[in-house]
């Protein structure tokens, strides 16, 4: 299995799903559930989104080539809006590409069960997790063994993703506001730079200013 395939896309899907995070914001949302309802929203918020991703995954070039989007066009748009989630992991600032809005947080706190939405979507497989999907997966142009790649790396991400929703409030109290800022700030350096070289391999296939 390509090793750098697999780290590449581990990078991105941590950026774009964004696990550290998703903890806080599950256990604000769950304070007043029971363990128990914990377990089963997680379980069920993760089953979802993994439908949802893996749905991409298949049919990702399928709908690329039904609205005539090329692979440059595609690589280009999904930098520029990892770049846009990659500096609000660096400013510590919130976007609708991987958390939700105003009205989204209110009507959220008001639901009996918030497995499908919003924890499956737009928590976990949000805009970013989707554009990183289909953008994976085109690149790797059919090579099995690198799809296979990019898929290990979104089930292993997912599966991080159930364990820190699981340990949100213990991970909440051991690494504090300042630590979770600290992980972010780092995968979001990393993330920018890859969003870059996305936008320039996007522009460089485009063939719109030379080879």
């Amino acid at each position: 299995m390509p090793t750098e395939t697999l780290l590449i896309a581990l990078t991105t899907f941590f950026a774009t799903i964004g696990p550290a995070d998703l903890a806080l914001v599950f256990a604000a949302l769950t304070a007043k559930n029971t363990s128990v309802e914990r377990r089963l929203f997680a379980l069920r918020g993760v089953l979802v989104a993994a439908g949802i991703l893996l749905f991409f995954v298949v049919f990702g070039n399928a709908l690329l080539a039904l609205f005539g989007i090329t692979l440059p066009a595609l690589k280009t748009a999904g930098g520029v809006l990892l770049f846009l989630i990659s500096i609000d992991m660096v400013f510590a600032r919130h976007s609708g590409a991987t958390s939700t809005t105003t009205e989204e947080d209110a009507e959220a706190k008001t639901r009996a069960d918030i497995s499908v939405f919003p924890l499956a979507m737009p928590l976990i497989a949000g805009p970013g997790a989707i554009s990183a999907t289909i953008l994976l997966v085109t690149g790797t142009g059919g090579d099995q063994l690198k799809v296979a790649a990019v898929v290990t790396a979104l089930l292993l991400m997912l599966a991080i993703t159930y364990l820190a929703l699981l340990a949100a409030i213990p991970i909440q109290r051991l690494l504090g506001v300042t630590g979770l800022a600290v992980v972010s700030r780092v995968v979001g350096v990393l993330l920018a730079a890859l969003s870059v070289q996305f936008i320039f391999d996007g522009i460089r296939g485009s063939g719109a200013f030379g080879s």
